[in-house]
């Protein structure tokens, strides 16, 4: 057992992948010199030299589809995206190349590249640098979607997302590098299936990601308050795990949805969906969701604050979830 930070326990992972593989490398804007923007890949250049950590020109584009290719070609790229935002300028190479290979060649090749970005509001650096799109990717079909909300998936989702020989997008959220737990000594981590976090029978509070240390926190006030609430962290949002989930709700019979996405065509809105499609009639109470406002990210702190989901909404809801079966 040790404690580690988010940022260490990710950085762990890429030196274990890089010292155990020779066929691993990681490229992209300042992952080298400089350390990475949020310092995961400090010290990693020093050890392993610049032809397995690489720094790219400024052009998303241009480096993803690097990595598709070298992925193509038999090695494994982990693909380091600043920024969610600028994910943007190449989800040309994400959605039409990565996601698509081994569909569109009947199976006979794919595409076992790593693409990491960090995501979230919360850090004051305004809209152009706060978006959530999870749920974009989670959209997509052909490529794995995760979500590490907790110290110990930063550290241990890398290795089995390598392994599994498809695209996969792992979404760290900035304002968890910091965060630190104690945790086991490293393992594969289970990259199809969601994680119950705490039992409860009142509510399920069903969470990925940013919002995990959130609900938890939500969790632990609804419990001096006499509410047990069943803590769900989807951490895999493609596939999702539903059946994590319904488990869940059939139990508690009533649930709420954190997503740090706009409302309107959240992940949260899926998993909503999905409940009311199979588990409709074990509802005690219409579900409920916590998302951010549809507004682009303000800058000032106590706007964004107010824009986010935060624990004070998170009982709220519950709290009607509760109210509403009277």
């Amino acid at each position: 057992m040790s404690r580690l930070s988010y940022r260490e326990g990710m950085r762990q992972a890429l030196r274990e992948a890089l010292a155990a593989d020779p066929r691993v490398f990681i490229m992209g804007e300042d992952v080298g010199r400089y350390g990475g923007t949020y310092a995961v890949t400090k010290g990693l250049l020093e050890e392993f030299g610049p032809e397995r950590v690489r720094d790219t020109p400024l052009s998303e584009l241009a480096f993803v589809g690097a990595g598709v290719g070298a992925a193509l070609g038999g090695v494994l790229p982990i693909v380091e995206v600043m920024t969610v935002n600028f994910s943007l300028l190449a989800l040309d190479q994400i959605v039409n190349n990565a996601a698509l290979y081994r569909h569109m060649s009947g199976g006979q090749f794919s595409v076992p590249m790593v693409i990491r970005m960090a995501t979230g509001a919360g850090r004051q650096v305004a809209a152009q640098h706060s978006h959530s799109f999870e749920n974009w990717y989670a959209s997509i079909p052909g490529i794995r979607v995760l979500a590490p909300g907790t110290v110990q998936d930063a550290r241990d989702m890398l290795a089995p997302a390598l392994a599994c020989g498809d695209p996969v997008v792992i979404f760290e959220h900035a304002n968890l590098y910091n965060m630190e737990s104690e945790v086991p000594e490293a393992r594969s981590a289970d990259i199809r299936s969601a994680a119950v976090l705490r039992e409860g029978s009142a509510v399920s509070l069903i969470a990925y990601g940013g919002t995990v240390p959130k609900a938890l926190q939500a969790a632990e006030q609804l419990a001096a308050e006499g509410v047990q609430a069943e803590m769900i962290d989807l951490r895999v949002l493609r596939p999702l795990d539903m059946a994590t989930v319904l488990a869940s709700v059939r139990k508690c019979r009533r649930a709420v949805v954190v997503d740090e996405t706009w409302r309107t065509g959240s992940l949260a809105a899926e998993v909503v969906a999905r409940i009311a499609e199979e588990a409709f009639y074990d509802l005690d109470a219409p579900p409920a969701r916590v998302c951010t406002e549809e507004v682009p990210i303000p800058y000032a702190r106590h706007l964004e604050e107010a824009a986010l989901p935060q624990p004070e909404k998170i009982v709220a809801a519950v709290r009607a979830v509760l109210g509403a079966e009277a």
